[in-house]
């Protein structure tokens, strides 16, 4: 299983939110090159970057996720905002993997486009849901689609690659939602990224036991709660 720490960036800072709520971050630090050589240096398998102001359409921080490129050799997955094909492109050309969200949901032409232009193992499609509802736009907007059919339908276009996150789980430090993860888990030919509400290195290993593809961790690293090194051990 890979250890997948996050860097969630708003103006240029590493945060976390809670719940996805803006109002409602944590800032960790003003440094999010020095955090990426960190959690390199601590074994990461893959860094998770988060353009949290690119999500909510207030910003961008693509000179900073460009920088943590430039300066770390582990893979590197970039989220928020990719909703555009000549941002995706651009980005993709920078990064190993770049993770889909809302324009996965919004313009599935455009969505069949990139797979053909990308290949399945560039695109990681982002199912973020609230207890079973896949909700969009930096986790403001329901959408009234199941999980489950959305996965299968992605599937059917050819893609392998999930990041699956339980908005009312994350930055809660509550435990993550393994009833979700199994079941997404279960579906054939998916690696599943696990992520939201870990909070300690027991949880890890309840992802790593529904046989979750990756996991990712971020307060919980950022409270101490638990090291890369910890979650190395079991994967």
């Amino acid at each position: 299983m890979k250890i997948i720490p996050a860097i969630d960036l708003m103006d240029g800072k590493v945060v976390r939110l809670y719940k996805g709520d803006p109002n409602q971050k944590t800032v960790y630090s003003n440094n999010p090159i020095e955090i990426a050589k960190q959690w390199e240096s601590a074994g990461a398998d893959i860094l998770h970057l988060v353009d949290l102001d690119a999500t909510l359409g207030i910003g961008s921080n693509l000179d900073v996720i460009k920088k943590i490129l430039d300066t770390v050799n582990i893979p590197v997955e970039v989220a928020g905002g990719l909703r555009e094909k000549s941002l995706v492109l651009d980005v993709a050309k920078l990064s190993e993997r770049i993770v889909i969200g809302t324009l996965a949901f919004k313009d599935k032409n455009l969505l069949k486009s990139l797979l053909s232009e990308l290949g399945p193992e560039k695109i990681v499609i982002s199912v973020d849901h609230k207890d079973g509802e896949i909700v969009v736009h930096g986790w403001q907007k329901g959408t009234g689609i199941k999980l489950i059919p959305a996965i299968n339908e992605f599937l059917d276009m050819g893609f392998t690659e999930f990041l699956l996150t339980n908005v009312s789980k994350d930055g809660t430090l509550e435990g993550p939602d393994l009833e979700f993860l199994e079941q997404a888990c279960n579906l054939p030919n998916t690696n599943i990224i696990a992520s939201g509400g870990i909070s300690n290195i027991s949880d890890v290993k309840d992802v790593k036991e529904k046989n979750a593809f990756g996991v990712i961790l971020g307060k919980a690293l950022y409270e101490k709660k638990l090291t890369i090194q910890e979650a190395k051990k079991l994967s």
